[in-house]
């Protein structure tokens, strides 16, 4: 089912969104301070692309230079890539195959506002150690 819904996640808005985090990743990479930013929208674009069957967990060791990090990722990325996730989600939940889809959509957002500090992990490994 999961390969079934990735495919039509894919073909739907998977694609855009990859395409768009990677342009803010490459954005994001022009200057050095930016690099670790641009690494963080290249991980995220490929969650985008596959969402079924991951999921993202909190990483406990991440301190206070995550927490600065999410507020600066907050204000040049973050607020662009939710709105991308708010529209394609809303978008999606028009027809009722596109519910999970649309619902999927949502579920990036927390990750996509505050990207530093999680880890993405397969959903039936969500306490494995990285």
């Amino acid at each position: 089912m999961k390969t079934i819904l990735n495919v039509i996640w894919l073909v739907l808005s998977g694609f855009w969104l990859f395409l768009a985090y990677m342009l803010a990743g490459l954005l994001l990479c022009i200057t050095v301070i930016g690099i670790p930013f641009g690494i963080a929208a290249f991980r995220i674009g490929v969650y985008a692309l596959w969402p079924f069957g991951y999921t993202t967990v909190e990483r406990r060791d991440a301190g206070a230079p995550s927490c600065v990090g999410n507020v600066l990722w907050l204000v040049l990325a973050g607020w662009w890539l939710t709105l991308g996730h708010i529209a394609t989600g809303i978008a999606l939940c028009v027809t009722i195959i596109g519910i999970p889809l649309g619902i999927a959509n949502f579920k990036l957002i927390p990750v996509s506002l505050l990207p530093l500090g999680r880890d993405i992990v397969r959903t039936n490994e969500p306490f494995a150690v990285r």
